[in-house]
């Protein structure tokens, strides 16, 4: 939050606009410093995909740090909606459902797939259970004259 700044005559008014040019000053510099040089530019586009915190337990903290389906899923999954449900759609909307195919392969893990996996076997043998009980049959003894 920016603090409010009280102008009360010329002279704070003159202070507050060097004020925002020298700021205005300082962030076009580190806009520039980020797109300097190819490197920067690269590392800018990394930033988009990989957050960069050091710590490796996060399991999906980058394309580096996925399991072998979250790296498969990276390339299967655009390329599929691309060529089955987006296939007649122009390249604007081809390339934004690969950026969001692309963050969503995050959630593909083989923890997850192994619990879909898993409910699904479970649902399937209940089913199965239900509809195949066995019948309770009763005999009687039956008396001989």
């Amino acid at each position: 939050m920016m603090a409010e700044v009280l102008i009360n005559n010329r002279e704070d008014l003159r202070n507050e606009i060097f004020r925002l040019k020298g700021l205005e000053q300082q962030q076009g510099m580190a806009i520039k410093q980020r797109f300097n040089g190819p490197g920067a530019l690269f590392s800018t586009i990394l930033s988009l995909f990989w957050t960069g915190s050091d710590q490796e337990s996060d399991k999906g903290d980058g394309i580096f740090h996925q399991d072998f389906l979250g790296l498969i899923s990276r390339i299967v999954l655009p390329f599929t909606l691309n060529k089955t449900i987006f296939k007649h759609s122009n390249f604007l909307i081809k390339a934004l459902v690969g950026l969001v195919s692309q963050k969503a392969s995050h959630y593909i893990s083989e923890d997850s797939v192994s619990n879909i996996w898993d409910k699904a076997k479970e649902l399937f043998t209940n089913f199965i259970k239900k509809d195949n009980k066995p019948e309770v049959i009763s005999y009687r003894k039956i008396k001989k004259d």
